[in-house]
């Protein structure tokens, strides 16, 4: 009846599933569209297979789920300029290594780039956007590297020890706009090097940001209650800026990382991918690769808002943006 055709992403994982069929003629169909909004609600996490790799595709797709949110921050590319507003693009040409560790990460002796550890999108915002639907349109070869993993915060906050839920159940994380792995203070796994010119772009813009806040626990409409910190970006603890507090958000970023790990699914990319997964829900990393590789992916940010994010003293973007004009 619908046209599309629905399975699990993987056998007894408790979250994603597998769309194929996909066209313009089947999401023109408002069936179609409540059954992906239901799947999204219910999974998580949906891999569409199969679809035209087209940027037209990816914002069809999109739009499925909502209107497109433009990235918060100015130095983030976006894909041919601003001709499609809404559509960011990360891109990491060739680099056969010639001694510069620059932006590069070490894991277990391998110098990897493209890396990125566990977290949310705009964690650093005080509005947390509602998905990313996520493309790539270059990436290394399979088994080179250069998946993107994602993680469950539903299962994982099940996975947690009941001592040390009942110690984080109504605390606050603090995260800002500060994306460089090489001042990560929390839940680091790797050994990292000197940053990338782009990076300092960003970093140099998030001073117009406040610090913001996310609950580290948060229940879902359902009643299911999700474990929402991401160790990439945060600061500490709201409240809680002590030996004693960095201490406990150690031990929670380091859990997350070993719970993730254990349980996330990896997505190896074919040009004919789209994915979409629910920001509020679950978290994601790129294990990295070969510097020598290129990697290219595009993002579009479905808007939306759970409505328990803040900066720091309850400020909203709205009055950060007002005073800078001031």
């Amino acid at each position: 009846m619908s046209g599309i055709q629905v399975r699990d992403l993987r056998h007894g994982l408790p979250y994603g599933a597998i769309v194929a069929g996909v066209t313009y003629e089947t999401l023109a169909d408002p069936l179609v569209r409540q059954q992906l909004n239901a799947i999204f609600e219910d999974r998580g996490l949906i891999v569409f297979e199969g679809v035209e790799p087209s940027q037209k595709m990816h914002v069809t797709v999109s739009n499925v789920f909502g209107p497109l949110k433009d990235h918060p921050t100015n130095s983030t590319p976006r894909v041919d300029g601003d001709a499609i507003p809404g559509v960011i693009d990360m891109h990491s040409r060739s680099r056969p290594f010639d001694g510069n560790t620059d932006g590069l990460v070490e894991i277990n002796g391998k110098l990897l780039a493209r890396f990125s550890p566990w977290h949310f999108d705009h964690c650093y915002n005080d509005e947390l956007n509602r998905a990313g639907v996520l493309r790539a349109v270059i990436n290394a070869p399979k088994g080179e590297g250069g998946r993107t993993g994602f993680a469950d915060g539903a299962e994982i906050y099940k996975t947690f020890s009941p001592e040390l839920r009942s110690k984080i159940e109504h605390l606050n994380a603090i995260y800002t706009l500060d994306v460089r792995l090489s001042t990560m203070r929390f839940g680091r796994t790797f050994k990292s090097f000197g940053e990338q010119p782009h990076v300092y772009k960003t970093v140099e813009e998030s001073r117009i940001f406040p610090r913001a806040m996310h609950p580290m626990v948060w229940t879902r409409q359902d009643g299911k209650k999700v474990l929402h910190v991401g160790p990439w970006m945060a600061v500490g603890i709201e409240h809680h800026e002590t030996p004693e507090g960095e201490t406990l958000f150690e031990e929670v970023c380091q859990e997350l990382n070993r719970q993730a790990d254990a349980n996330a699914y990896w997505h190896d990319w074919k040009p004919t991918d789209l994915l979409i997964w629910d920001n509020w829900r679950m978290v994601h990393a790129v294990e990295g690769c070969d510097p020598k590789w290129e990697r290219q992916t595009q993002r579009t940010t479905i808007k939306g808002d759970y409505g328990l994010g803040t900066f720091e003293h309850g400020k909203k973007i709205g009055e950060v943006f007002r005073e800078i004009a001031m």
